[in-house]
């Protein structure tokens, strides 16, 4: 464990090819993760540069409690954002977070631009910024493949991050795809990985760490694990994983079908959790450091060209790809949705923002706003084939109306037409139609994500209508999560690691005085997020909610558009005092 005052940051310098470790900031003050990742921007940031100035950093930071309890196996990626040019964090597992704490870092920044695309090689004793040009244009499954012949040591310690060609063509929703089945899908960072010339990072968790000899850290440790494994609260993660929620959103008319033109259709039995998990799940793993394995491997059949053998790939799946590559293009085929998955993997985009796009295109292409000059292959709801197609022109930015598509969902709509039925809720939308709490906490909220608080929770759970009472829970929701993504916690953990438990695990490693403040520790972290967002342009009047997401019917009946507007209004004030400098 580092020193309890400061942190221990890795800044690679991608143009000069060489790194400095300084010891930066203040720990009670940031306390890692999120908050750490914030208060590196604040320093090494250009706020009035755009995300693609070599300058602008690209951060990743772990917390506190990395290495020393179950399920703290996330790491948070600070950067300025290329979809709407202000600053946002992405978060991911694998093994990374445990490859960080290994090498001795609580966080690495990456400055500057690599002369030739290359791969820095990170580790406790050393830095090497190699050139791999010859793995530029290479899918982002096979770049994995050949780093891990190319880098063979410390393979059970080592984490890979890679991108795909999305992410070299400059798409504002490339993800970095860590270790073959996690990423840091939303926003766009690698579209920033991109533009610094950087195709992979490889970090070696060569070192080690220390853990407390007292009984207390042994026991704590003990009680959290049983939690996580010997109780019913994390059993829903393992079991059918999140795509159990697929047939319990249908059923209350609230999961998004072919561009949310519906909330509900019978087709969900054919991409359900159960038919996932009945007919193609192969096997699960885990996150590095977590037992609960909640990664779900579905089986992915091929025929080969002389129609007598088969190939079988491995892709990973939950509720929002699902959703994504499913209900929201028309897909009712398990088989066909895990093709569009493994496509979206290996050219290296968030599949949720490709979902999204590609539905909207599809409907644009529909009512004669594009042709099918532009969009290169025929769209229809449920042709899995046009889909597939797609996805490649898209990443590869083949013509103008894919690189304008590639830009964000409005913004080829904003050229096209059709804006009323681009389902973007500040960027394209997650898979739940739940009603008017969730529109606002999406369309408002600090990373635009269905993760940033439960509002779709509190939709399903409250009928009333409280503008207070909602805005105060997404405020004190966000809260309590800015302290999990500092530790940095699985946010599937959220049952077990309350704020007291989160205390007596910071006293046990050594950490009393963060331990006597993680209440007002979440505070400082949730406002110098909103601070940053607020200095990097974010301005809450210009995101809405389109017409389209506004004339939904849910379990509940037709959303409620005056509801919506007093929660949107109440909301940004909010936000809006939680981002005043000071």
């Amino acid at each position: 464990m580092t020193s309890e005052g400061t942190f221990r940051v890795l800044i690679v310098d991608l143009t000069a090819r060489r790194g400095e470790v300084v010891r930066f900031g203040n720990r009670l003050e940031s306390g890692g993760g999120s908050g750490l990742a914030a208060a590196l921007y604040e320093s090494y940031g250009l706020p009035e540069e755009a995300a693609d100035h070599p300058q602008q950093p690209l951060i990743f930071a772990i917390g506190p409690l990395t290495g020393y309890f179950p399920l703290m196996s996330k790491v948070v990626c600070g950067f300025k954002s290329p979809y709407h040019d202000q600053y946002t964090e992405s978060h991911a597992g694998g093994r990374l977070a445990l490859a960080i704490r290994f090498a001795g870092y609580d966080a690495i920044l990456l400055r500057g631009k690599a002369a030739t695309p290359s791969c820095a090689v990170i580790g406790s004793r050393g830095l090497q910024v190699d050139d791999v040009h010859y793995l530029w244009g290479i899918n982002s499954l096979m770049t994995g493949k050949l780093l891990r012949r190319i880098y063979p040591q410390h393979s059970g310690c080592r984490s890979i991050l890679r991108i795909g060609p999305a992410g070299e063509n400059g798409v504002t929703y490339a993800c970095i795809n860590v270790d073959t089945f996690r990423h840091f899908g939303r926003m766009g960072a690698g579209c920033v990985m991109g533009a610094k010339n950087v195709k992979a990072i490889a970090v070696h968790g060569d070192g080690d760490i220390s853990l407390p000899g007292a009984k207390a850290y042994a026991q704590l440790f003990q009680e959290v694990h049983e939690k996580l494994t010997d109780t019913e609260m994390m059993r829903k993660y393992y079991d059918l994983g999140t795509a159990a929620n697929l047939t319990v959103l249908n059923e209350r008319s609230s999961l998004p079908w072919r561009n949310m033109q519906q909330t509900a259709d019978p087709g969900v039995d054919g991409i359900s959790g159960e038919r996932f998990g009945d007919e193609l799940l192969m096997r699960q793993t885990a996150c590095a450091g977590c037992p609960v394995g909640c990664i779900h491997l579905g089986m992915l059949r091929e025929r080969f060209a002389d129609a007598h053998q088969f190939e079988y790939r491995q892709v990973s799946y939950d509720y929002e790809p699902i959703f994504a590559a499913g209900s929201m293009l028309g897909i009712t085929v398990a088989g066909d949705v895990l093709s569009l998955l493994e496509e979206v993997e290996r050219v290296g985009l968030d599949v949720m923002s490709t979902g999204v796009a590609l539905a909207w295109a599809t409907e644009a292409l529909e009512n004669g706003l594009v042709t099918e000059e532009q969009t290169r292959t025929p769209l229809a709801f449920g042709q899995v084939d046009g889909y597939r197609a797609a996805i490649r022109h898209l990443a590869r930015a083949e013509n103008d109306f894919y690189r304008l598509l590639g830009r964000g969902t409005l913004a080829a709509a904003r050229e096209y037409g059709g804006e009323e039925f681009a389902c973007v809720l500040g960027q394209e939308m997650a898979g739940y139609a739940t009603g008017e709490v969730y529109f606002t906490a999406q369309s408002l909220g600090f990373r635009h994500s269905h993760l940033d608080t439960g509002g779709y929770t509190y939709d399903q759970l409250n009928q009333k209508q409280d503008v207070d009472e909602a805005i105060r829970f997404l405020v004190d929701d966000e809260r309590g999560r800015c302290l999990l993504t500092s530790m940095v916690s699985c946010l599937f953990a959220r049952g077990v690691y309350s704020s007291e438990l989160l205390s007596s695990a910071l006293a046990s490693i050594g950490q009393e005085a963060l331990a006597a403040d993680v209440d007002g520790l979440a505070e400082r972290v949730q406002r110098a997020r909103w601070r940053l967002r607020f200095k990097t342009g974010f301005d809450p009047s210009t995101y809405d909610v389109p017409r389209r997401l506004r004339k939904i019917t849910t379990w509940k009946g037709a959303l409620d558009e005056a509801y919506l507007d007093k929660l949107r209004e109440s909301y940004a004030r909010e936000i809006t005092a939680l981002g005043k400098p000071g």
